[in-house]
C-alpha cells in the first residue's frame, strides 16, 4: 500500500513538473515570452539543504528549487547522511521529508535548528505525521505545485528574518 502511495505521489509530481516546463515552453516559443518571463517576480535566492528518500522525488523537487532561483547547497537521501550534511552544509534553509526510508527525521531538525536555520517539513501524511515536537514548523502536503513551495519558502525565510 505505501509503495503504491509513494508510486501516485511521484507520478503526480513528475505530471505537475511536465506541466509546468511544457507550458513554460509554450510561452517562450510565443514570441511574448521574454516579456512575461522579465514581468514575474523572482526570490532573492539561496541555498537549499534537501531530504528526500525518493531519488525521482528529490530530483523533481530539486528542479523546482532550481526554477524558482534556488541552489541546491546538499541533499540526502538517508538519515545518516542527512544527519553528517545538517552539521557541516552551509544552506539558508532545509526541506526535509518527515519520513526517510522508514526513520523520523527529528535527529536532523534538531540539528538544523541547534544551527538556527530555517527548515520546512516535506509529507504526505499531513500534520498529524510531523514530529511532535515541531508540529508548529511550516510543512508541505505532497504532492505540492511550485506556487505552493514558492509561497511556503518565502514566508519561511521572512519569518526566520523577523
Amino acid at each position: 500500500m505505501l509503495l503504491v502511495r509513494r508510486r501516485k505521489l511521484a507520478d503526480d509530481i513528475f505530471n505537475t513538473l511536465t506541466l509546468r516546463r511544457s507550458t513554460l515552453f509554450a510561452i517562450l516559443g510565443s514570441g511574448t515570452g521574454k516579456d512575461i518571463i522579465m514581468t514575474t517576480t523572482r526570490p532573492p535566492g539561496g541555498s537549499v539543504f534537501l531530504v528526500e528518500d525518493e531519488v525521482m522525488i528529490r530530483m523533481m523537487v530539486a528542479d523546482m528549487l532550481e526554477e524558482l532561483g534556488y541552489s541546491i547547497a546538499a541533499e540526502a537521501g538517508e538519515i545518516n547522511e542527512a544527519i553528517r550534511l545538517a552539521q557541516s552544509a552551509e544552506f539558508d534553509l532545509a526541506i526535509l521529508d518527515v519520513n526517510v526510508n522508514g526513520k523520523v527525521i527529528s535527529p536532523v531538525a534538531e540539528l538544523i535548528n541547534a544551527r538556527n536555520r530555517p527548515f520546512i517539513f516535506a509529507t504526505g501524511y499531513g500534520s498529524s505525521g510531523l514530529p511532535e515536537e515541531y508540529r508548529d514548523r511550516p510543512a508541505l502536503q505532497k504532492p505540492f505545485q511550485l506556487e505552493t513551495l514558492a509561497r511556503l519558502i518565502d514566508s519561511t525565510l521572512k519569518a526566520a528574518t523577523a
